[in-house]
């Protein structure tokens, strides 16, 4: 309900009153939203210790979980909440307690580096030997993490030597003496396997860490220690061309039973030279990829296929940078334009027909594009979501590449299958010198994708000015508007842009345009509180009254965002003070309908009409209207009706638990523009001389950009969610708003990932992350909707919004609205 989310939102704000007054209304205390976060997990991440105390002074459960399975002091933990930590464990919180993947308050704290939540969690017999599910325990990822006063704290406490595994490994990688030698104290086996079968000793091996190698070995590391495939230190110090850490194996007595020109050998004896390891790696492809020509020659010479199904050699040494290898390779007849499908068992995802090309382009590696191309390669090779390598050159940002791929007929009207051409994907990451490029071969400055936007509207979203303002110059119009009537200046309204707002109406823009739905610039401007640009358009003869198809005006949204200092902008250039929507809903009803003690009292302050009243009709519990204080009677807003009390003569009559809930919601403006475009790309990320290993060639999609519902515009109330989950990336999370709700989501495309990263583990990390973290649904209303106290599906939440008038019982869902859809696709970055 409207009372609970708002009692949510008060918890989250440390508005330990109005929190109190919504428990007073009977509000219960425990009450969470969809994902479990309730009143006491928002004010301990936001650090408000004296909500927390009050909280639990009333009853609060204080090891109440999350749907992940956090409680109120993992959240603390996490946030480095240090009172709110204390505050919690001296309420008998659980210290040891486990979230759904095994994290435990102290795990959150060390890797956060909060010393001081580490160091209070330990005193009050915190227990740093409970692992999770990926046997990682707190210090191993302080370890990681390379928090140095955690990772002391958490030996000094450590008598037992329970908490080795796999911190012995990290040390060994980061070349950590000191680490390492406190590791092995009471604990004499410097040979502990972690799951893949690799010792310490195997780590140092291949990161050439000669220091902790000679620790190891002094302390009794065996020499010849065969991990899985019988692999010895000395193999992983041989791949890696390691001289100073072989000379250490070899003196120490490692055996030497493969010799030089082992590849000729082996292929003597009639070795098949087309075997697959199991990522699908034929020696071929490992030759390619250590670009060792010799070797590569070798193989072909005794039959190895260079068209192999999968990851071909080509793509290998097109993503290694190996010119002289590709070369080899065309002039042996590999294919330019071979596709890494056919089965492939690299990884399942390896479906978007992503040739070498595409890689190269990506990659800026300009002599080997030149080379493809040379070979027959295609410019205009096409991605299974639509991507051309001049896509993914603009997108990087490499002039040279585009222009090679331009010379070679690559086009520029080529669109993805969301529609987006190269000047799109240039415009969103500000690529100037690429976007500059084709206009000058002609691109086209408006050319519209399958939603109507153009290179303006996505220069506009990303705040990319240069790109802006050169596209302007080159005659991109000012105007151009979306299928649903977003014009660019809309958007830089809606994101607070004032550089590109100012030079869109520098050029002409139009302040008094509207959307499909009647929403202008000001509209936007004013919900997001953005007092210069609602000034800046409002001098620039924005109709300040201006209503939308449901008669919200600025000033209604204002109100219901309590933007005061926007409100008097509104006033101060002739705004209407009580404008009645189409259902007689005024700024001050709205005020009244959302808490807003503020707005109340400054709309009153400025004769808003206090005795107006809602249109009747809608259902015969309202044949009478509302006026401003039965709304906020009704919905328990104690101090806004302590505000319009003594201004009205309005008899009170108590308020029943039914009542409470049959009161009309004003009218909503619902409007999406979806900023999401799924560029399956390459995660080619690392350093060239890393180990690759199976894992290392996975197909990924790309995630890290948020897929945004663009514009949820409505009236209603911001999610109170704040609680986070594990994952391995840590990015920024969805901004909390009303109006624009980014939601993170994979893309579905995947392209060709090469990493080539190498760990023995995977450390799993908890973060912040929005692809994660638990959401609590965000509402286009004041209340999720309901039919009968049941959440709608989105089908029929839809159907609802189009609904000319209310025939449900419960009538808490908008009256009037029409869902206007429109998507805009961007490209992940």
């Amino acid at each position: 309900s409207d009372s609970n989310a708002s009692y949510l939102r008060a918890a989250r704000a440390g508005n330990l009153e109005k929190a109190l007054d919504y428990l007073k209304s009977g509000v219960e205390i425990n009450i969470c939203n969809q994902n479990g976060l309730n009143a006491l997990h928002l004010a301990s991440k936001e650090g408000h210790v004296e909500v927390v105390a009050e909280l639990l002074k009333l009853g609060a459960n204080v090891d109440a979980a999350t749907k992940k399975g956090n409680t109120a002091l993992h959240i603390a933990s996490l946030a480095g909440q240090t009172e709110v930590v204390k505050e919690l464990v001296t309420n008998a919180a659980n210290v040891n307690a486990q979230s759904q993947n095994g994290f435990t308050p102290l795990y959150m704290a060390a890797q956060e580096n909060h010393l001081e939540v580490v160091r209070f969690l330990l005193e009050n017999s915190a227990s740093q030997s409970i692992a999770t599910e990926d046997g990682f325990t707190p210090l191993a990822v302080a370890l990681q993490q390379g928090h140095d006063q955690v990772v002391s704290l958490l030996l000094e406490n450590d008598t037992k030597g329970k908490v080795r595994l796999p911190a012995l490994h990290i040390a060994a990688r980061k070349d950590d003496t000191k680490a390492a030698a406190l590791l092995l104290q009471n604990d004499h086996n410097a040979d502990v396997e972690s799951k893949s079968g690799f010792t310490p000793l195997h780590i140092a091996a291949h990161y050439g860490n000669i220091n902790v190698a000679t620790l190891l070995l002094n302390r009794g590391a065996a020499v010849d220690f065969t991990a899985r495939n019988d692999i010895t230190p000395l193999h992983v110090a041989s791949k890696r061309g390691n001289s100073n850490m072989l000379k250490l194996l070899l003196d120490r007595g490692a055996k030497i039973d493969a010799k030089t020109k082992v590849a000729k050998l082996i292929v003597d004896k009639k070795a098949n030279p087309n075997a697959k390891a199991l990522n699908g790696f034929t020696p071929l492809h490992i030759a390619c990829k250590k670009n060792r020509v010799k070797v590569m020659e070798l193989l072909l010479k005794h039959g190895a296929s260079i068209q192999a199904s999968g990851l071909t050699p080509i793509h290998v040494a097109a993503f290694m940078g190996h010119e002289n290898i590709v070369n080899s390779l065309t002039h042996h007849g590999a294919s330019p334009n071979t596709t890494n499908v056919n089965g492939a068992k690299v990884e399942t995802k390896a479906k978007d027909d992503q040739t070498a090309l595409h890689i190269s382009s990506r990659l800026g590696k300009a002599d080997i594009v030149q080379q493809l191309l040379q070979h027959g390669a295609s410019s205009n090779a096409a991605t299974t979501s639509g991507y051309t390598p001049l896509h993914l050159a603009a997108r990087e940002g490499h002039q040279d590449v585009a222009g090679l791929l331009l010379e070679n007929g690559a086009s520029l009207s080529s669109s993805t299958k969301k529609g987006f051409s190269p000047l799109h994907v240039a415009a969103k990451y500000g690529k100037m010198e690429v976007a500059n490029l084709l206009l000058q071969k002609r691109a086209a400055p408006d050319a519209a994708g399958k939603s109507g936007l153009t290179p303006l509207h996505v220069a506009a979203h990303y705040d990319n000015q240069r790109v802006a303002l050169l596209l302007l110059d080159q005659g991109a119009s000012p105007h151009a508007a979306a299928k649903n009537g977003y014009t660019p200046l809309h958007i830089a309204a809606k994101k607070n842009q004032m550089d590109i707002g100012t030079t869109l109406l520098e050029y002409g823009a139009d302040t008094n345009a509207v959307t499909r739905q009647g929403v202008s610039p000001v509209h936007l401007a004013a919900q997001e509180g953005s007092v210069d640009l609602v000034s800046l358009l409002l001098a620039k003869n924005a109709n300040v009254n201006m209503c939308n198809k449901s008669g919200l005006t600025p000033l209604h949204l204002a109100a219901q965002e309590d933007k005061v200092n926007v409100a008097e902008v509104l006033l101060n250039h002739g705004a209407d003070v009580s404008p009645p929507t189409k259902m007689g809903y005024t700024p001050l009803h709205v005020a009244c309908h959302y808490g807003n003690v503020k707005m109340a009292q400054f709309l009153l302050q400025n004769n808003a009409r206090i005795n107006g009243k809602t249109k009747n009709g809608y259902t015969p519990l309202h044949q009478n209207g509302n006026t401003a204080l039965t709304v906020a009677r009704r919905l328990g807003y104690i101090s806004v009706v302590d505000t319009l009390r003594p201004l009205t003569d309005e008899n009170l009559t108590t308020v029943t638990a039914t009542e409470k809930h049959k009161i009309n919601v004003p009218e909503t403006m619902n409007e999406f523009l979806d900023m999401s475009d799924d560029e399956g790309e390459d995660a080619m990320t690392g350093d060239t001389d890393k180990y690759l290993r199976p894992q290392d060639l996975k197909e990924l999609g790309d995630d890290s950009l948020p897929q945004e519902g663009y514009m949820g515009f409505s009236i209603g109330a911001r999610s109170a969610s704040s609680d986070r989950s594990n994952t391995l990336n840590r990015s920024s999370y969805a901004r909390d708003s009303m109006m624009i709700e980014e939601i993170l989501a994979p893309t579905n495309d995947a392209h060709l990932a090469v990493t080539r990263d190498y760990s023995t583990e995977c450390m799993r990390r908890y973060s912040w992350t929005p692809d994660t973290m638990d959401h609590s649904q965000h509402n286009t209303v004041s209340s999720p909707i309901h039919s009968g106290g049941r959440c709608l599906d989105k089908l029929t939440a839809l159907k609802w919004y189009g609904m000319a008038q209310a025939t449900h019982n419960d009538n808490r869902g908008p009256q009037t609205l029409a869902l206007e859809m429109a998507t805009f696709n961007s490209i992940a970055p």
